[in-house]
């Protein structure tokens, strides 16, 4: 990963999921569906239908980190070994290992999301996004050590991405003992995003300057610039994200009015509040209505 490809392919894998998720999340906005149960469009039927209700994201995921993993084991001339043979032995590609693991996981967590969706007779969606925060926390730690021999330009741009890996996995974590909303998933798809083209940036930035000549460590304004293209970063994505959601809306309204979602595999969890609890509330509340009215006339008698 310590390469441009090695910085412009996740990033490009990134930027693309966030994309499909910026999809399917302005679905779910427009039709305002809950999404948890999937389900194919109206006339779908047979293989067609198991093909809608395919889990694109897992296998994206896991097809994505397998073509990473051969990539980086690839990369190593004379391959990728954890110690040499001297004495006392040392550790060996201590980066190359930690590239590697980050891979294994992304797959590891496609593999899981391809399974509960597709394979479990019930999806387990805390399984699904206890390994997507377990993946993230693990990330977060290897960004963190990964930037030990870091400076200037090279470690803002690392610290900025670890930026955009914490918010991320703070607000993974948050899910987890809150209910999913759209908002949520709004700001889980343009930290991806975020992720993504952020990645790909940094490859240009450290390997490959639009100039011709690299950026200098010792320069403050160099520095200072790498955050001001972070920024412009953040309001592109996040217009690229109002701009998918404007097409969407004129496309189901102009083109598809017909279309009623009833649920889609890869679209977050969006509970509405009327619920089976909620509708156990009001049985209850009901239920005492009836009481006290029938306890109204003994009293008064």
């Amino acid at each position: 990963m310590g390469t441009f490809v090695g910085h412009v392919y996740p990033g490009l894998f990134l930027l693309s999921y966030g994309l499909y998720q910026a999809v399917v999340v302005s679905k779910a906005v427009i039709f305002n569906d809950s999404l948890l149960h999937p389900s194919s469009p109206p006339g779908n039927k047979g293989r067609w239908a198991r093909l809608w209700q395919a889990s694109y994201g897992g296998l994206l995921k896991t097809l994505a980190g397998s073509i990473l993993i051969a990539y980086e084991i690839s990369c190593v001339k004379g391959g990728l070994i954890l110690m040499n043979r001297e004495l006392p032995p040392r550790f060996m590609y201590a980066k190359q290992w930690q590239h590697l693991t980050m891979f294994v996981l992304l797959t590891l967590h496609g593999f899981v999301d391809v399974t509960s969706r597709n394979l479990l007779p019930q999806r387990c969606l805390l399984l699904e996004k206890g390994t997507l925060v377990l993946t993230c926390y693990v990330l977060l730690l290897l960004l963190v050590s990964h930037i030990q021999d870091s400076e200037g330009v090279e470690l803002q741009t690392h610290a900025l991405l670890i930026l955009v890996v914490a918010l991320l996995t703070l607000l993974l974590t948050a899910a987890l003992w809150t209910p999913a909303t759209a908002q949520l998933s709004v700001i889980e798809t343009f930290l991806f995003q975020m992720m993504g083209s952020w990645l790909i940036q940094a490859g240009f930035i450290l390997y490959k300057p639009v100039t011709g000549y690299p950026w200098q460590d010792d320069d403050i304004n160099d520095i200072m610039f790498v955050t001001t293209f972070f920024c412009w970063h953040v309001m592109v994505n996040a217009l690229c994200l109002l701009g998918i959601y404007g097409v969407s809306c004129f496309w189901y309204h102009c083109y598809r009015p017909s279309v009623r979602l009833t649920g889609s595999r890869d679209a977050p969890c969006h509970t509405s509040a009327v619920g089976p609890v909620y509708k156990l509330l009001q049985e209850v509340e009901q239920s005492e209505k009836e009481d006290q009215a029938l306890l109204l006339p003994q009293s008064s008698a």
